[in-house]
């Protein structure tokens, strides 16, 4: 066995990754902004059928994505390992999961405006949303495929490759957009539709740029060979490990979707801050989003070299990093509220002013979640990496329901709080999660180690 690695040397490694995951799931914000952005510009309607359906086609692809989040640990335990036939049978097996799960998404985006219509939507906003849908949805298959690939790559030290590809479809996203929604350079008018085929032109882009990339660099894997022939041993550990990811991360996506609906309770303008503040702190998020990712690759290599020492000193190193982005965006929050929630309203809209100071105590109230907002995903990508991902869903979907919205109803409504209270509600759900988390990480988590080597 190696000896374990100094603080150092963790540190190096860290941001070797961690940099490259971090822009790569930045950019990754970037596309869906500019998709809300363009379509906003296009038409109203069409802005408010866009959101609803990229909302839905969002629930479904973060829940797909746990299949392709469950290759990353496998891989980097069996490369840790040296074992390149388990690389390979465990990133199949995520292509298979995905695209069986491709398949059944597909009659809902085919027929959604029957469902919308009985969720009380407009007639016209349905029919755009479910025009979006039949073209969109499509793209999931190729938008999960990337994930399992980006996985599978980041888990080979690769992440550089995953950040290089997603900025590559960023401005290929916008222009696809901007050709087609507003028909410029001649191209067809199409409005939602237009943004539709663009997200399809840019996942297929983003799906065959990865496939290049790893049939040309990693060509001992042979991922692609006989890639119909099923495994279903390794099928099973993808979608053990696989379904609990993605139904946390639909639980969490579930808790910021409720909490927008009790913003709309409160009125538009709250409604209108809310959604510019959650923009807001979700960027940030994607550091911590970018550093889970780290901590999960890490911690699945030392298992895989059997080493606990490296997987104490490596997660503390993580978490260092976090909390120094948490300190960075604290004082930002606290100190130019203003300007953030400036950014997304209108210099002539007369409520301007009041947006923003609603915002404001938002973004303060933000400022509090953040220590745990990072240090429950920085846990869960911990235990991911451990491969234990069943009661970390458990912890999960109670801290941010049972806890999370249930707080923020009380204080949002009952004791008045309105708004703030709504986010610190949001707050103590996080914070009952990143304590269960981290307090099952240095205890169960460890355990799973042996050697102290």
């Amino acid at each position: 066995m190696s000896p374990p690695l100094s603080y150092r040397q963790h540190f190096a490694a860290v941001v070797a990754l961690g940099l490259p995951l971090v822009g790569s799931h930045v950019a990754q914000f970037l596309l869906t902004l500019t998709d809300t952005i363009l379509i906003g510009w296009y038409d109203v309607e069409a802005l408010a059928a866009g959101n609803l359906a990229g909302g839905v086609f969002f629930v479904f692809l973060i829940f797909g994505a746990g299949f392709g989040w469950a290759v990353m640990p496998l891989v980097a335990t069996a490369h840790a390992k040296g074992d390149a036939t388990e690389v390979r049978r465990a990133t199949r097996m995520g292509l298979w999961l995905s695209a069986l799960f491709s398949v059944a998404c597909l009659p809902v985006f085919l027929f959604a405006r029957p469902i919308f219509l009985w969720l009380g939507q407009t007639e016209v906003v349905a029919t755009l949303a479910q025009d979006y849908l039949r073209i969109a949805g499509f793209a999931i298959m190729p938008g999960l495929f990337v994930m399992v690939m980006k996985s599978y790559l980041a888990a080979l030290g690769r992440a550089n490759a995953v950040l290089w590809i997603t900025l590559i479809a960023v401005p290929v996203n916008f222009a696809a957009n901007w050709l087609l929604i507003f028909g410029n350079w001649g191209f067809p008018e199409l409005g939602i539709r237009g943004a539709a085929i663009a997200t399809v032109a840019t996942s297929l882009l983003s799906a065959i740029l990865t496939a290049l990339y790893a049939v040309r660099t990693m060509p001992e894997h042979q991922l692609f060979v006989r890639l119909w022939r099923p495994d279903w041993e390794a099928f099973r550990t993808v979608f053990r490990l696989g379904l609990p990811i993605g139904l946390t991360a639909l639980a969490e996506v579930g808790l910021f979707t409720a909490s927008s609906v009790m913003m709309g309770w409160l009125g538009t303008l709250p409604l209108a801050a809310h959604g510019a503040a959650l923009q807001i702190s979700s960027m940030t998020f994607m550091v911590h989003l970018g550093l889970s990712n780290v901590a999960t690759i890490r911690a699945g290599q030392a298992l895989g070299h059997g080493n606990r020492t490296d997987l104490v000193r490596g997660s503390v190193t993580v978490l260092f990093c976090s909390g120094v982005a948490v300190a960075g965006t604290v004082a930002l929050f606290l100190l130019a509220p203003e300007p953030l929630i400036g950014i997304f309203t209108d210099p002539d809209d007369p409520n301007r002013g009041a947006v923003i100071a609603i915002g404001a105590g938002l973004l303060a109230a933000a400022a509090l979640f953040q220590l745990v907002d990072a240090a429950q995903v920085i846990g869960i990508g911990l235990l991911r990496g451990l491969q234990d991902t069943r009661v970390p869903m458990i912890v999960a979907a109670f801290s941010y329901w049972g806890v999370g919205l249930a707080t923020a109803y009380v204080l949002g409504f009952v004791l008045g709080w309105g708004g703030v209270g709504i986010w610190l509600g949001l707050a103590a759900g996080l914070g009952v999660a990143s304590v269960a988390l981290m307090a099952r990480f240095w205890t169960v988590g460890l355990a799973r180690i042996q050697s102290p080597a």
